[in-house]
């Protein structure tokens, strides 16, 4: 038993010190990304606003005859939904509707942070949503010229909600959905 005990210890050893390299595991890093420069095209239809969407999203009508909008984030797995609504009763019920739908995410989210957008100008006045965690929705928001349009937009990407992993895509994503805001124009 003591030689067996010994011709083990020797083979153990003996392979331990041999030439062959050792696997060493890589610290995670997040995923390197290609984004694309930044460019806007003016999308202008029937619908009684205009706006200034990045050139990889694709704008597409949600519904056949509505202003409601499919925004297709091709490049990046996800859709923005766009609904389109005159103001026809009190802007607060859209504006609580709207919060109640950021709300409902926040089983999931880490944490809710919005900024506020105000462009007098082109009477542009509204709210964007972040909602950091797992959430399915990482960005709401809703805009309004306060009297007669209203647009409230969710971003959801095609894919488990993982927001360590989409991060670097939703600080890029984010500063066009914001430029989408402030670029709206009512038409009369």
């Amino acid at each position: 038993m003591k030689r067996f005990v010994i011709y083990m210890m020797i083979a153990g050893l003996v392979t331990a010190c041999s030439e062959e390299e050792f696997y060493i595991p890589k610290p995670t890093a997040p995923l390197r990304m290609e984004f694309p420069e930044r460019a806007y095209t003016r999308v202008a239809d029937d619908c009684p606003y205009s706006m200034e969407l990045a050139t990889y999203m694709d704008s597409k009508p949600a519904s056949e005859g509505s202003c409601h909008k499919d925004i297709d984030l091709t490049r990046f797995n996800g859709v923005i939904h766009l609904s389109y609504l005159p103001v026809d009763t009190a802007l607060s019920a859209y504006i609580n509707y709207s919060i109640q739908k950021v709300q409902d995410h926040i089983v999931k989210a880490a944490a809710i942070e919005d900024t506020t957008i105000i462009n007098s100008d082109q009477r542009i006045f509204g709210t964007f949503f972040e909602i950091q965690g797992n959430a399915a929705s990482p960005f709401q928001f809703y805009f309004t010229d306060s009297t007669d349009h209203f647009i409230r937009g969710a971003v959801y990407f095609n894919a488990k909600p993982n927001y360590d992993s989409i991060y670097p895509v939703l600080q890029y994503v984010r500063e066009d959905l914001i430029h989408l805001m402030e670029s709206t124009e009512w038409k009369k």
